[in-house]
């Protein structure tokens, strides 16, 4: 992505960020179920959001393994990211190095020397899902009341849903109320963003392969 293209993606991002935080009253209900189908907000496990790709799991897995940070990225609006200091470079390209992702690996979302916070590798089924949770930024230590899912459910016509779950408990009380509420639009947008960064590098691995 070329200089132009960046500060263009990073504007859009940050108008999305402040019409979804404006909104989030009446939009709260669509945003955390956002591409999710009935079916898959009724499953026992059910997800938050969700997107096709016209790829099989096999083709979207590489990319799901190198997230984080100095890693492969985060495929959202790593300009938005990069004003706080995240250091976020999102590839385009599957990188050997991070293929081989392991229960207990960090998945961070900034550098750990900046006390970023992060998540933990708590589970892995190879091209089908990855369960990880909270990693406290100043302890480096689980937290298990956040929790994030990806999973890849692949679809009899040869496309694939990326399914996305996320979990947050947070101790009952008006700060925490409305800080939660400040917080899920914003997470929202960057994970859309995620979620079209992924099928857009995955469908395009698949076309070229």
């Amino acid at each position: 992505m070329n200089v132009a293209n960046d500060r263009l993606s990073t504007a859009l991002g940050a108008i999305n960020v402040a019409l979804m935080a404006l909104s989030a009253p009446v939009s709260r209900h669509w945003f955390n179920r956002w591409g999710a189908t009935a079916a898959e907000l009724a499953s026992t496990l059910p997800y938050t959001r969700a997107i096709t790709i016209k790829a099989p799991p096999s083709a979207i897995w590489p990319w799901l393994v190198q997230l984080g940070q100095g890693r492969g990225g985060l495929y959202s609006y790593d300009g938005l990211e990069n004003m706080l200091g995240c250091d976020i470079h999102s590839a385009n390209t599957i990188l050997p190095a991070y293929q081989k992702l392991q229960v207990g690996d960090e998945i961070l979302f900034g550098p750990a020397a900046k006390k970023f916070p992060g998540q933990l590798v708590l589970a892995i089924q190879p091209e089908r899902a990855i369960l990880m949770c909270g990693l406290n930024p100043a302890s480096r230590q689980p937290e298990t009341s956040a929790t994030w899912v990806f999973v890849l459910e692949p679809q009899p016509n040869g496309t694939t849903r990326l399914l996305v779950r996320g979990r947050n408990a947070y101790a009952p009380g008006l700060a925490n109320h409305l800080l939660w509420h400040l917080v899920e639009p914003v997470a929202f947008v960057m994970e859309r963003r995620m979620l079209r960064g992924i099928k857009q590098r995955a469908e395009r691995s698949q076309t070229h392969s």
